[in-house]
């Protein structure tokens, strides 16, 4: 199954440019939403986007930790919700492909009960992209009922919240089966 707003190729052809000629990435709204670019690149920008944030949630929780991720997430929220309302204003056009925040704070969500590690950053990422291809039940209500900025971003909050519970189990049994591993040799 594919991700219709978000993994497919943007525009319509291959020589289009993937944002209309009414935004400027030198705006704050657009390069915000867009994640400094990353939902421009012209096949799977969803993807891109929780790519991109990986990095951006790494330095967050290394030198803040889980609260400091939090906080980004629930400010990342709120600028998405302004920066794709924003958008939709500029162009008619709702939870256009580019817009890749919500991405980012739903593969923030997705990270923020396990520790910095690559492996699990890994899953979570897969985890996250999974649901939020997927987007199961409530995940497609929340996106069909919320308009403007607060469902592009509200949908992938709840697939990040989908993915955080599914990451936080992996997580447990890892542990487990690694301590009990231990105790045998």
């Amino acid at each position: 199954m594919t991700d219709p707003d978000n993994d497919h190729t943007s525009g319509g052809g291959n020589n289009e440019p993937p944002l209309p000629a009414t935004l400027s990435l030198g705006d704050p709204a657009v390069l915000l939403a867009t994640w400094f670019g990353s939902g421009l690149l012209r096949r799977a920008p969803g993807t891109w986007g929780s790519l991109a944030a990986l990095p951006c949630i790494w330095l967050v929780v290394r030198d803040f930790g889980q609260a400091g991720l939090a906080g980004a997430i629930v400010v990342v929220f709120f600028c998405g919700w302004w920066a794709a309302n924003w958008i939709e204003e500029k162009t008619g056009e709702n939870d256009s492909q580019y817009i890749v925040i919500d991405e980012v704070a739903g593969q923030g969500l997705a990270l923020l009960f396990v520790p910095l590690d690559l492996y699990l950053y890994f899953v979570g990422f897969l985890f996250f992209r999974f649901f939020d291809i997927l987007k199961p039940w409530p995940v497609h209500v929340v996106e069909s009922r919320l308009k403007g900025g607060l469902g592009v971003m509200a949908d992938d909050l709840a697939a990040g919240a989908y993915a955080a519970l599914l990451l936080y189990i992996f997580f447990i049994l890892e542990q487990t089966v690694s301590d009990v591993f231990a105790r045998i040799t």
